[in-house]
């Protein structure tokens, strides 16, 4: 006898859901995935990421309007394979009420 399945949830929908509930894990959610910008093996985590973040807090088409591009461009630029300019990066940051920061890596001593 074979078992029913059922619909599942979109795991990014989920996770749009919970960043749009908690500032504060979106602020972690965004400062993790950012770092995974200096891998190139797995940069893409970390546009998609930008792009989850961008969705929770007003949707790609309000975001590109207040970042000053066409949702197109914003959608090519937060794709796995997205080389966003530091300007377009910026633009969504501020429009989702955050910004780009800089901290000290941390490296042992050589």
């Amino acid at each position: 006898m074979k078992k029913a399945l059922t619909a599942s949830v979109s795991h990014t929908e989920e996770t749009i859901k919970e960043l749009r509930a908690d500032r504060q894990f979106a602020v972690a959610y965004l400062k993790a995935a950012l770092e995974e910008l200096d891998d190139p093996n797995n940069r893409a985590a970390g546009l998609l990421a930008l792009r989850d973040v961008a969705e929770a807090y007003g949707g790609l088409g309000m975001v590109a309007e207040q970042a000053g591009i066409s949702r197109e461009a914003l959608y090519r630029s937060l794709s796995p394979k997205g080389n966003p300019t530091l300007k377009t990066l910026l633009a969504v940051l501020k429009s989702v009420g955050m910004r780009l920061s800089v901290e000290p890596e941390n490296h042992a001593p050589a």
